[in-house]
């Protein structure tokens, strides 16, 4: 099986659908039926099923389908027992193409041993159960949502619940009352955003309550990772806190919940403990298409923020000398799929090349700190992970996306879209309601206070590691717009490419201010 997601353009579809060789292609709409028009030729008779509407030539509807397996089971008894005796566990299960940040995507050749291997692993450390009800609403053609919230979930027993749509998320969640939910972090961020939003419409009193129950729930947070205990006092006021304030925060959630998990890209430390404040403990975890995913997990008893937890059981990590994670067991893919130089080249000496950089703490906890292929090296040789500067000013709700830039650059500079409502109520303050929203982005005032929230988020970076400058972007990265791949990671090099334009005027007009502050004087006797 070769899952596409819906919101994959024309030519992706029609590349993936040419270079795996499908001779069956399952379509859920009239609008997916029309990125495949042209490819009728390589499949097999009645190869082109569709869901909705059923009405359509030269095509087969599901319900057809449905209605000739039933004949056929019907004329031929033990035909699916005999196809289940003939499959191996390391038979292909399926080929999944990485969305990935740059250039074509890859297809993953996994097995039914590289799946069966991680779900049995994960149990170790997720615990998950028939009493667990898990919604899902993630792309099912992601390796995350596919492993974690179906197979892993329909192993352990777990009652999964579809989303109706992406848009109605909020709504199932309320309504099903889940005690886990699989998710990625955009859905934790987009989450306290609201919760901040609200706080701002409320009276100042009520906000004040509010933020003295959230920093009673950070101070327990803090003494729970550096002592694993909570002193007596903060102890008693964080169950007040969490009792009568903090528990509307998780009844937005249902009011069940025991633990979140997060992958498909990095977690802000800071958001964790934000949740974990008002009760709600996020397993940051973390893995790759090509180890069927999960290679470490946090657990509800062993787990530390800013890290992804320690390997599964069956996975085996080290760290190579440039600091790159290498992986091995037997979560690990076939290979890439008709592309053998790409397989040698990430699969060497019985183990997986992930391109992550990372490390691994005392405790056995692996840090991820960028990819390898996103460190900025500048023009005076610092190396630097822009992850961990946008983390940092994303912890900051002010701001929606960053995306660091500075490449053979003497310093850093940075494209930044901020919070509409943020700038708006900034604006408000500095009596400047007058002004469109573009005016604002670029008014003095306005970029001054978004400088010193930035300053104050990057407090402790090398002077190497703070923005000189940044732009402040109208619209958002979007996935439609081709920059995000599907679980809304920034595809930095089709952005920096999108935006070189706004990136050099902003190179150039920091450029000679930067000169005048750095640039030693030239000794007299050199003139």
């Amino acid at each position: 099986m070769v899952p596409v997601y819906a919101t994959s353009s024309a030519e992706d579809i029609q590349y993936i659908f040419r270079h795996s060789g499908v001779r069956a292609l399952f379509v859920s709409s009239r609008e997916q039926l029309s990125k495949v028009a042209g490819l009728t030729d390589q499949m097999i008779a009645n190869g082109l099923i569709t869901f909705e509407p059923d009405d359509l030539t030269r095509t087969l509807s599901l319900r057809d389908l449905e209605k000739w397996g039933h004949d056929e089971e019907l004329n031929q008894d033990g035909i699916y027992e005999a196809c289940l005796r003939d499959v191996s566990s390391d038979d292909l299960a399926t080929i999944v193409y990485t969305s990935g940040t740059t250039g074509r995507p890859k297809g993953v050749m996994l097995t039914h041993r590289n799946f069966i291997a991680n779900c049995s692993g994960s149990r170790h450390y997720i615990s998950l159960g028939e009493n667990d009800v898990v919604v899902s609403f993630l792309p099912l053609a992601h390796i995350f949502e596919r492993t974690a919230g179906y197979y892993f979930a329909a192993i352990c027993g777990a009652c999964i619940v579809y989303a109706e749509s992406i848009r109605t998320v909020a709504r199932d969640i309320a309504a099903v009352c889940p005690t886990v939910v699989f998710a990625v972090p955009r859905f934790f961020e987009k989450a306290q955003s609201r919760v901040g939003e609200k706080l701002r419409q409320v009276a100042p009193v009520v906000r004040r309550i509010y933020n003295w129950a959230l920093n009673i729930g950070k101070t327990a947070t803090s003494q729970t990772e550096t002592t694993g205990k909570v002193s007596f006092w903060i102890f008693v006021a964080h169950g007040i806190a969490k009792s009568l304030l903090l528990r509307k925060i998780r009844c937005a959630f249902g009011g069940r919940i025991r633990f979140f998990v997060s992958g498909g890209a990095p977690l802000s430390s800071d958001l964790a403990r934000f949740f974990h404040a008002a009760g709600l403990l996020i397993l940051e975890g973390y893995g790759l298409t090509e180890t069927s995913p999960v290679i470490a997990v946090n657990t509800l008893g062993a787990f530390r923020f800013g890290s992804v937890g320690r390997p599964i059981p069956n996975i085996r990590v080290r760290i190579a000398q440039d600091g790159e994670i290498i992986t091995s067991g037997p979560c690990l893919m076939r290979g890439y799929y008709r592309d053998p130089e790409g397989t040698a080249a990430s699969m060497k000496q019985g183990g997986f090349y992930t391109g992550d950089i990372g490390c691994l703490d005392s405790d056995g906890f692996l840090h991820v700190t960028d990819r390898k292929k996103d460190i900025i090296v500048t023009a005076g040789g610092k190396n630097v992970a822009p992850a961990n500067i946008e983390n940092r000013i994303l912890s900051d709700n002010f701001f929606l996306q960053v995306l660091v830039v500075g490449d053979k650059r003497p310093y850093l500079c940075a494209l930044i879209v901020p919070n509409r409502k943020a700038i708006m109520t900034l604006a408000e303050t500095l009596n400047l309601s007058n002004l469109s929203y573009p005016e604002l982005l670029r008014h003095p005032e306005i970029v001054s206070q978004v400088q010193k929230r930035i300053d104050q988020s990057l407090e402790g970076f090398a002077s190497y590691e703070r923005l000189k400058s940044f732009e402040l972007l109208e619209q958002e990265f979007s996935l439609a717009k081709g920059e995000l791949t599907p679980t809304l990671k920034m595809k930095r090099r089709v952005i920096c490419e999108k935006y070189k334009d706004c990136i050099e005027t902003l190179y150039r007009r920091t450029d000679l201010a930067w000169t005048e502050l750095h640039e030693p004087p030239v000794p007299p006797n050199c003139l």
